[in-house]
Protein backbone atom coordinates (compact mmCIF):
# COMPACT_ATOMS: atom_id res chain seq x y z
CA UNK A 1 0.00 0.00 0.00
CA UNK A 2 1.72 3.33 -0.97
CA UNK A 3 0.84 5.44 2.23
CA UNK A 4 2.99 7.80 1.22
CA UNK A 5 0.55 10.35 -0.97
CA UNK A 6 3.39 11.13 -3.50
CA UNK A 7 3.30 10.82 -7.20
CA UNK A 8 5.49 9.64 -9.40
CA UNK A 9 7.03 12.88 -10.14
CA UNK A 10 10.19 14.34 -8.19
CA UNK A 11 8.89 17.11 -6.03
CA UNK A 12 7.94 16.42 -2.54
CA UNK A 13 4.31 17.58 -1.85
CA UNK A 14 4.07 17.49 1.56
CA UNK A 15 1.80 20.46 2.79
CA UNK A 16 1.42 21.86 5.84
CA UNK A 17 -2.05 24.40 6.71
CA UNK A 18 -2.18 25.18 10.26
CA UNK A 19 0.18 23.51 11.46
CA UNK A 20 -1.15 20.14 10.00
CA UNK A 21 1.01 18.11 7.68
CA UNK A 22 -0.18 15.42 4.98
CA UNK A 23 1.81 14.37 2.46
CA UNK A 24 -0.26 16.26 -0.17
CA UNK A 25 -2.55 19.46 -0.59
CA UNK A 26 -4.90 17.80 -1.95
CA UNK A 27 -7.74 17.16 0.32
CA UNK A 28 -11.62 15.93 0.03
CA UNK A 29 -13.90 18.53 0.99
CA UNK A 30 -16.76 17.75 3.43
CA UNK A 31 -19.62 15.78 1.13
CA UNK A 32 -21.05 12.32 0.61
CA UNK A 33 -17.11 10.90 -0.33
CA UNK A 34 -16.40 12.08 3.21
CA UNK A 35 -19.62 10.46 5.22
CA UNK A 36 -18.07 7.36 6.61
CA UNK A 37 -14.74 5.43 7.11
CA UNK A 38 -15.49 3.00 4.13
CA UNK A 39 -15.12 5.90 2.02
CA UNK A 40 -12.23 7.59 4.09
CA UNK A 41 -9.90 4.34 4.32
CA UNK A 42 -10.69 4.10 0.57
CA UNK A 43 -9.49 7.73 -0.49
CA UNK A 44 -6.34 7.60 1.75
CA UNK A 45 -5.65 3.91 -0.05
CA UNK A 46 -5.79 5.65 -3.13
CA UNK A 47 -3.64 8.44 -1.79
CA UNK A 48 -5.37 11.15 -1.07
CA UNK A 49 -3.56 13.66 1.66
CA UNK A 50 -5.99 14.52 4.05
CA UNK A 51 -10.34 14.97 4.44
CA UNK A 52 -12.79 16.86 5.56
CA UNK A 53 -15.56 14.86 7.30
CA UNK A 54 -19.06 15.10 6.46
CA UNK A 55 -20.96 17.68 8.70
CA UNK A 56 -22.23 16.41 11.77
CA UNK A 57 -24.88 17.58 13.92
CA UNK A 58 -26.38 17.56 17.28
CA UNK A 59 -28.50 14.12 17.73
CA UNK A 60 -31.11 13.45 16.79
CA UNK A 61 -29.56 13.06 13.34
CA UNK A 62 -31.31 15.39 10.27
CA UNK A 63 -33.38 12.68 7.96
CA UNK A 64 -32.19 13.34 4.03
CA UNK A 65 -34.57 12.83 1.50
CA UNK A 66 -35.17 9.43 -0.69
CA UNK A 67 -35.75 11.12 -3.79
CA UNK A 68 -33.32 12.29 -5.97
CA UNK A 69 -30.62 14.65 -4.62
CA UNK A 70 -28.24 15.60 -6.95
CA UNK A 71 -28.84 17.10 -11.09
CA UNK A 72 -26.52 17.87 -13.31
CA UNK A 73 -25.23 20.39 -16.50
CA UNK A 74 -23.17 18.44 -19.13
CA UNK A 75 -21.19 19.40 -21.79
CA UNK A 76 -21.81 18.03 -25.47
CA UNK A 77 -19.41 15.09 -24.65
CA UNK A 78 -21.92 14.13 -21.30
CA UNK A 79 -18.78 15.59 -19.05
CA UNK A 80 -20.34 17.13 -15.71
CA UNK A 81 -19.49 20.74 -16.02
CA UNK A 82 -22.37 22.12 -13.38
CA UNK A 83 -23.55 19.73 -10.13
CA UNK A 84 -26.93 20.30 -7.91
CA UNK A 85 -27.47 18.84 -4.74
CA UNK A 86 -29.91 18.93 -1.76
CA UNK A 87 -28.13 16.94 0.35
CA UNK A 88 -27.94 17.81 4.06
CA UNK A 89 -26.06 17.08 6.49
CA UNK A 90 -24.91 13.72 7.84
CA UNK A 91 -28.39 11.59 8.72
CA UNK A 92 -26.35 9.03 10.79
CA UNK A 93 -26.30 9.35 14.78
CA UNK A 94 -23.77 11.56 16.20
CA UNK A 95 -21.78 8.55 17.80
CA UNK A 96 -21.22 6.70 14.98
CA UNK A 97 -19.61 9.34 13.51
CA UNK A 98 -17.32 9.90 16.19
CA UNK A 99 -16.03 6.01 16.49
CA UNK A 100 -15.45 6.39 12.75
CA UNK A 101 -12.97 9.45 12.89
CA UNK A 102 -11.42 8.19 16.34
CA UNK A 103 -10.72 4.59 14.48
CA UNK A 104 -9.41 6.60 10.86
CA UNK A 105 -7.28 8.89 12.99
CA UNK A 106 -5.56 6.29 14.80
CA UNK A 107 -5.16 4.14 11.27
CA UNK A 108 -3.77 7.28 9.44
CA UNK A 109 -1.77 9.55 11.41
CA UNK A 110 -0.14 11.14 8.63
CA UNK A 111 -3.40 11.90 6.84
CA UNK A 112 -5.35 15.13 7.56
CA UNK A 113 -8.07 14.40 9.28
CA UNK A 114 -10.77 17.65 9.71
CA UNK A 115 -14.45 17.49 10.91
CA UNK A 116 -17.05 19.69 9.58
CA UNK A 117 -19.51 21.42 12.00
CA UNK A 118 -22.92 22.93 11.84
CA UNK A 119 -24.76 24.11 15.18
CA UNK A 120 -27.38 26.08 15.95
CA UNK A 121 -26.98 29.53 16.97
CA UNK A 122 -26.74 28.29 21.17
CA UNK A 123 -23.74 29.24 23.05
CA UNK A 124 -24.16 26.14 25.05
CA UNK A 125 -24.00 23.63 22.12
CA UNK A 126 -21.20 24.71 20.69
CA UNK A 127 -19.64 24.18 24.50
CA UNK A 128 -20.95 20.79 24.12
CA UNK A 129 -20.50 19.49 21.08
CA UNK A 130 -16.93 20.51 20.85
CA UNK A 131 -15.01 18.56 22.93
CA UNK A 132 -17.01 15.56 22.24
CA UNK A 133 -16.04 16.07 18.92
CA UNK A 134 -12.30 17.00 19.04
CA UNK A 135 -12.23 13.84 21.42
CA UNK A 136 -11.56 12.28 18.52
CA UNK A 137 -8.61 13.02 18.01
CA UNK A 138 -9.54 15.01 14.87
CA UNK A 139 -6.95 17.78 13.77
CA UNK A 140 -9.10 20.76 13.25
CA UNK A 141 -12.77 21.75 13.21
CA UNK A 142 -14.46 23.10 9.93
CA UNK A 143 -17.61 25.22 10.40
CA UNK A 144 -19.94 24.93 7.87
CA UNK A 145 -21.51 28.32 7.86
CA UNK A 146 -21.88 27.75 3.82
CA UNK A 147 -24.44 25.38 3.21
CA UNK A 148 -27.75 27.08 1.13
CA UNK A 149 -30.30 24.71 1.57
CA UNK A 150 -32.20 22.91 4.10
CA UNK A 151 -30.37 23.41 6.95
CA UNK A 152 -30.14 27.10 6.24
CA UNK A 153 -33.84 27.58 6.37
CA UNK A 154 -33.01 26.25 10.43
CA UNK A 155 -30.64 29.28 11.13
CA UNK A 156 -27.81 27.11 10.05
CA UNK A 157 -25.20 27.33 7.04
CA UNK A 158 -25.33 29.86 5.03
CA UNK A 159 -28.31 31.66 7.22
CA UNK A 160 -24.98 32.07 9.87
CA UNK A 161 -22.18 32.62 6.97
CA UNK A 162 -24.72 35.45 5.41
CA UNK A 163 -24.39 37.66 8.10
CA UNK A 164 -20.73 38.75 9.80
CA UNK A 165 -21.99 39.15 13.10
CA UNK A 166 -23.34 35.49 13.63
CA UNK A 167 -20.04 34.24 12.03
CA UNK A 168 -18.21 36.18 14.65
CA UNK A 169 -20.14 35.35 17.43
CA UNK A 170 -20.54 31.09 16.53
CA UNK A 171 -16.54 31.58 15.77
CA UNK A 172 -15.89 33.26 19.02
CA UNK A 173 -18.64 30.29 21.21
CA UNK A 174 -16.42 27.81 19.31
CA UNK A 175 -13.02 29.10 19.82
CA UNK A 176 -13.64 29.15 23.69
CA UNK A 177 -14.38 25.78 23.84
CA UNK A 178 -12.04 24.34 21.02
CA UNK A 179 -8.10 23.51 21.64
CA UNK A 180 -7.56 22.58 17.70
CA UNK A 181 -7.51 24.90 14.57
CA UNK A 182 -10.79 26.45 14.06
CA UNK A 183 -11.36 27.03 9.84
CA UNK A 184 -14.68 28.62 8.83
CA UNK A 185 -16.29 27.17 5.84
CA UNK A 186 -17.46 30.97 3.73
CA UNK A 187 -20.80 30.92 1.93
CA UNK A 188 -20.57 32.77 -1.66
CA UNK A 189 -24.02 33.72 -2.00
CA UNK A 190 -23.32 37.23 -0.71
CA UNK A 191 -22.37 40.47 -2.51
CA UNK A 192 -18.91 40.74 -0.88
CA UNK A 193 -16.88 38.12 0.46
CA UNK A 194 -14.62 40.51 2.41
CA UNK A 195 -17.54 40.81 4.88
CA UNK A 196 -17.34 37.43 6.42
CA UNK A 197 -14.03 36.61 6.01
CA UNK A 198 -12.93 39.45 8.05
CA UNK A 199 -15.64 39.07 10.42
CA UNK A 200 -14.09 34.96 10.96
CA UNK A 201 -10.97 36.68 11.62
CA UNK A 202 -12.13 38.87 14.34
CA UNK A 203 -13.93 36.31 15.84
CA UNK A 204 -10.79 34.21 16.34
CA UNK A 205 -10.60 31.69 12.89
CA UNK A 206 -7.09 29.94 12.63
CA UNK A 207 -8.27 30.02 8.80
CA UNK A 208 -11.22 30.07 5.93
CA UNK A 209 -11.93 27.91 3.47
CA UNK A 210 -14.43 28.73 0.33
CA UNK A 211 -16.18 28.50 -1.22
CA UNK A 212 -19.33 26.47 -0.33
CA UNK A 213 -22.02 25.81 -2.85
CA UNK A 214 -24.11 28.57 -4.53
CA UNK A 215 -28.25 28.84 -4.78
CA UNK A 216 -29.55 27.26 -8.17
CA UNK A 217 -32.70 25.46 -9.76
CA UNK A 218 -30.97 23.34 -12.61
CA UNK A 219 -33.72 23.11 -15.01
CA UNK A 220 -37.67 21.86 -15.20
CA UNK A 221 -38.70 18.88 -16.75
CA UNK A 222 -39.82 19.85 -20.23
CA UNK A 223 -42.51 16.71 -20.65
CA UNK A 224 -44.64 17.64 -17.18
CA UNK A 225 -43.30 21.04 -17.24
CA UNK A 226 -42.17 20.72 -13.53
CA UNK A 227 -38.71 21.26 -11.82
CA UNK A 228 -36.61 19.11 -12.38
CA UNK A 229 -34.87 16.70 -10.61
CA UNK A 230 -37.75 16.57 -8.23
CA UNK A 231 -39.19 14.42 -5.38
CA UNK A 232 -42.90 13.49 -6.16
CA UNK A 233 -43.24 16.25 -8.01
CA UNK A 234 -41.61 18.82 -5.96
CA UNK A 235 -37.74 20.09 -6.21
CA UNK A 236 -35.68 22.65 -4.35
CA UNK A 237 -33.02 24.97 -4.92
CA UNK A 238 -29.93 23.60 -4.13
CA UNK A 239 -26.81 23.72 -3.85
CA UNK A 240 -24.56 24.47 -7.49
CA UNK A 241 -20.19 23.23 -7.77
CA UNK A 242 -18.72 21.57 -10.36
CA UNK A 243 -15.85 22.94 -12.51
CA UNK A 244 -18.40 26.00 -13.38
CA UNK A 245 -17.61 27.93 -9.85
CA UNK A 246 -14.60 27.58 -10.14
CA UNK A 247 -13.79 30.98 -11.79
CA UNK A 248 -16.37 32.45 -8.76
CA UNK A 249 -14.08 30.35 -6.42
CA UNK A 250 -11.03 31.82 -7.61
CA UNK A 251 -12.22 35.53 -7.21
CA UNK A 252 -13.82 35.13 -3.65
CA UNK A 253 -10.20 33.33 -2.65
CA UNK A 254 -7.93 36.14 -4.71
CA UNK A 255 -9.96 38.85 -2.87
CA UNK A 256 -9.36 37.70 0.20
CA UNK A 257 -5.71 36.81 -0.35
CA UNK A 258 -4.69 40.53 -1.42
CA UNK A 259 -7.08 42.65 0.67
CA UNK A 260 -5.02 44.02 3.66
CA UNK A 261 -7.50 43.41 6.33
CA UNK A 262 -7.40 39.66 5.29
CA UNK A 263 -4.31 38.86 4.21
CA UNK A 264 -2.34 36.46 5.52
CA UNK A 265 -5.06 34.71 7.04
CA UNK A 266 -4.75 31.02 5.46
CA UNK A 267 -7.29 29.96 2.89
CA UNK A 268 -8.24 26.49 1.78
CA UNK A 269 -9.55 26.34 -1.98
CA UNK A 270 -12.66 24.73 -2.53
CA UNK A 271 -14.53 25.06 -6.12
CA UNK A 272 -14.71 22.98 -9.86
CA UNK A 273 -11.36 21.37 -8.87
CA UNK A 274 -11.00 18.62 -11.43
CA UNK A 275 -7.15 18.48 -12.43
CA UNK A 276 -3.74 19.51 -11.04
CA UNK A 277 -4.01 23.05 -13.67
CA UNK A 278 -7.02 23.84 -11.38
CA UNK A 279 -4.94 23.27 -7.81
CA UNK A 280 -2.37 25.31 -9.49
CA UNK A 281 -5.09 28.33 -9.86
CA UNK A 282 -6.02 28.32 -6.07
CA UNK A 283 -2.47 27.35 -4.80
CA UNK A 284 -1.10 30.95 -6.87
CA UNK A 285 -3.96 33.13 -6.23
CA UNK A 286 -3.53 32.02 -2.15
CA UNK A 287 -4.92 28.98 -1.10
CA UNK A 288 -2.58 26.51 1.01
CA UNK A 289 -4.22 23.94 0.08
CA UNK A 290 -7.11 22.58 -1.74
CA UNK A 291 -10.39 20.68 -1.29
CA UNK A 292 -12.26 18.09 -4.03
CA UNK A 293 -15.61 17.16 -4.19
CA UNK A 294 -17.65 17.10 -7.24
CA UNK A 295 -14.54 15.43 -9.47
CA UNK A 296 -14.21 12.22 -6.83
CA UNK A 297 -17.98 12.33 -6.98
CA UNK A 298 -18.02 11.94 -10.92
CA UNK A 299 -14.77 10.15 -11.39
CA UNK A 300 -13.70 8.42 -8.13
CA UNK A 301 -10.75 8.50 -6.13
CA UNK A 302 -7.98 7.56 -8.75
CA UNK A 303 -8.15 11.14 -9.79
CA UNK A 304 -5.66 12.05 -7.47
CA UNK A 305 -2.99 10.16 -8.69
CA UNK A 306 -3.24 12.52 -12.19
CA UNK A 307 -3.74 15.63 -9.47
CA UNK A 308 -0.45 14.65 -7.54
CA UNK A 309 1.67 13.57 -11.07
CA UNK A 310 0.35 17.04 -12.31
CA UNK A 311 1.25 19.54 -9.83
CA UNK A 312 4.72 17.47 -8.77
CA UNK A 313 5.52 18.04 -12.71
CA UNK A 314 4.71 21.60 -12.92
CA UNK A 315 6.61 22.26 -10.05
CA UNK A 316 9.52 20.96 -11.16
CA UNK A 317 9.49 22.64 -14.32
CA UNK A 318 9.17 25.65 -12.71
CA UNK A 319 11.98 25.14 -10.49
CA UNK A 320 10.15 25.00 -7.62
CA UNK A 321 11.17 22.56 -4.74
CA UNK A 322 7.49 22.40 -2.80
CA UNK A 323 3.74 23.50 -2.53
CA UNK A 324 4.35 26.45 -0.47
CA UNK A 325 6.73 28.19 -3.27
CA UNK A 326 3.79 28.29 -5.60
CA UNK A 327 1.54 29.68 -2.53
CA UNK A 328 0.55 33.45 -3.39
CA UNK A 329 2.74 33.78 -6.48
CA UNK A 330 0.05 35.16 -8.65
CA UNK A 331 -1.46 37.33 -6.08
CA UNK A 332 0.50 40.62 -7.03
CA UNK A 333 -0.81 40.20 -10.18
CA UNK A 334 -4.66 40.56 -9.37
CA UNK A 335 -5.63 44.87 -8.95
CA UNK A 336 -9.00 46.15 -9.22
CA UNK A 337 -9.92 47.61 -13.41
CA UNK A 338 -9.17 51.10 -12.53
CA UNK A 339 -5.47 50.32 -12.39
CA UNK A 340 -4.92 48.34 -15.62
CA UNK A 341 -3.12 50.03 -17.99
CA UNK A 342 -4.58 51.95 -20.44
CA UNK A 343 -1.54 52.37 -22.82
CA UNK A 344 -1.31 49.02 -23.14
CA UNK A 345 -2.18 47.56 -26.95
CA UNK A 346 -2.74 44.36 -28.42
CA UNK A 347 -3.77 42.71 -31.64
CA UNK A 348 -5.09 39.56 -32.51
CA UNK A 349 -2.80 37.33 -34.80
CA UNK A 350 -3.92 34.44 -36.83
CA UNK A 351 -1.51 31.46 -37.76
CA UNK A 352 -2.60 30.41 -41.14
CA UNK A 353 -0.73 27.29 -41.06
CA UNK A 354 -2.94 26.35 -38.00
CA UNK A 355 -6.29 28.07 -39.26
CA UNK A 356 -8.83 24.94 -40.25
CA UNK A 357 -10.81 27.35 -41.51
CA UNK A 358 -13.90 27.43 -39.70
CA UNK A 359 -14.61 30.85 -39.37
CA UNK A 360 -15.56 31.19 -35.67
CA UNK A 361 -13.29 33.80 -34.89
CA UNK A 362 -14.91 35.83 -38.04
CA UNK A 363 -18.46 35.26 -36.93
CA UNK A 364 -18.28 35.79 -33.45
CA UNK A 365 -16.32 39.40 -34.43
CA UNK A 366 -18.93 40.37 -37.25
CA UNK A 367 -21.80 39.33 -34.70
CA UNK A 368 -20.55 40.36 -31.20
CA UNK A 369 -17.24 42.45 -31.24
CA UNK A 370 -15.68 45.40 -33.62
CA UNK A 371 -15.72 43.47 -37.38
CA UNK A 372 -12.41 42.82 -37.48
CA UNK A 373 -11.55 40.09 -38.76
CA UNK A 374 -12.42 39.36 -42.43
CA UNK A 375 -13.80 36.27 -44.40
CA UNK A 376 -12.44 36.90 -47.80
CA UNK A 377 -9.47 38.49 -49.06
CA UNK A 378 -9.46 38.85 -52.76
CA UNK A 379 -12.08 36.48 -53.01
CA UNK A 380 -10.77 33.72 -51.43
CA UNK A 381 -11.94 32.52 -48.14
CA UNK A 382 -9.38 33.77 -45.50
CA UNK A 383 -9.77 34.99 -42.06
CA UNK A 384 -7.05 37.38 -41.29
CA UNK A 385 -7.04 40.36 -38.65
CA UNK A 386 -8.37 44.33 -39.43
CA UNK A 387 -5.46 46.22 -37.12
CA UNK A 388 -8.25 49.28 -37.89
CA UNK A 389 -10.89 47.25 -35.99
CA UNK A 390 -9.57 45.36 -33.59
CA UNK A 391 -9.47 46.11 -29.98
CA UNK A 392 -7.74 43.16 -28.49
CA UNK A 393 -11.05 41.74 -26.56
CA UNK A 394 -9.74 38.27 -26.91
CA UNK A 395 -12.86 36.94 -27.93
CA UNK A 396 -11.84 35.33 -31.43
CA UNK A 397 -9.05 33.55 -29.42
CA UNK A 398 -11.65 32.12 -26.80
CA UNK A 399 -13.72 30.48 -29.38
CA UNK A 400 -10.98 29.55 -31.60
CA UNK A 401 -11.09 25.32 -31.61
CA UNK A 402 -7.57 25.14 -31.98
CA UNK A 403 -4.94 25.93 -29.52
CA UNK A 404 -2.44 28.55 -30.21
CA UNK A 405 -4.34 29.37 -33.38
CA UNK A 406 -4.99 32.89 -32.39
CA UNK A 407 -2.92 34.79 -30.15
CA UNK A 408 -2.57 38.35 -28.72
CA UNK A 409 0.37 40.40 -30.03
CA UNK A 410 1.71 43.68 -27.87
CA UNK A 411 2.55 46.60 -30.21
CA UNK A 412 5.32 48.32 -28.67
CA UNK A 413 5.92 50.94 -31.07
CA UNK A 414 4.85 52.96 -34.29
CA UNK A 415 1.02 53.58 -34.27
CA UNK A 416 -2.25 52.17 -33.24
CA UNK A 417 -4.11 51.88 -36.67
CA UNK A 418 -7.17 52.06 -35.11
CA UNK A 419 -7.35 54.98 -32.64
CA UNK A 420 -4.29 56.77 -35.37
CA UNK A 421 -2.51 57.94 -32.00
CA UNK A 422 1.30 56.73 -30.97
CA UNK A 423 1.70 54.01 -28.89
CA UNK A 424 2.75 55.47 -25.64
CA UNK A 425 4.64 52.11 -23.09
CA UNK A 426 4.12 55.01 -19.89
CA UNK A 427 1.43 53.14 -17.78
CA UNK A 428 -1.59 55.33 -17.55
CA UNK A 429 -4.34 53.88 -15.67
CA UNK A 430 -8.17 55.54 -15.38
CA UNK A 431 -7.41 56.85 -11.92
CA UNK A 432 -5.15 59.38 -13.92
CA UNK A 433 -6.93 59.50 -17.08
CA UNK A 434 -8.24 62.95 -18.61
CA UNK A 435 -11.95 61.12 -19.14
CA UNK A 436 -12.17 60.41 -15.45
CA UNK A 437 -14.14 63.64 -13.79
CA UNK A 438 -12.29 62.44 -10.60
CA UNK A 439 -8.67 61.54 -11.59
CA UNK A 440 -5.97 62.67 -9.59
CA UNK A 441 -3.75 65.42 -10.07
CA UNK A 442 -0.61 65.47 -12.07
CA UNK A 443 2.32 65.16 -10.51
Amino acid sequence: MNRSGNGNGAIDLASEFLGIRSPNPFWLASAPPTDKAYNVNRAFEAGWGGVVWKTLGEDPPIVNVSGPRYGAIHSNDRRVIGFNNVELITDRPLETNLKEIRQIKRDWPDRAVVVSVMLPMKPETWAKYVPMIEDTGADALELNFGCPHGMSERGMGSAVGQVPEYIQQATEWCKAAARVPVVIKLTPNVTNILGPAKAAKQGGADAVSLINTLNSIMRIDYDTLTMYPATDGKGSHGGYCGPAVKPIALHMVAEIARNPATQGLPISGIGGITDWRDAVDFLALGASNVQVCTAAMVYGFKIIDDLRSGLSHFLRDKGMKSVAELVGRAVPSVTDWQYLNLNYVVKARIDQDLCIQCGRCHIVCEDAAHQAITHTVNGIRRFEVIDEECVGCNLCVSVCPVVDCITMERLTEGVDTRTGRPIDNRKSDWTAHPNNPMRRPAG
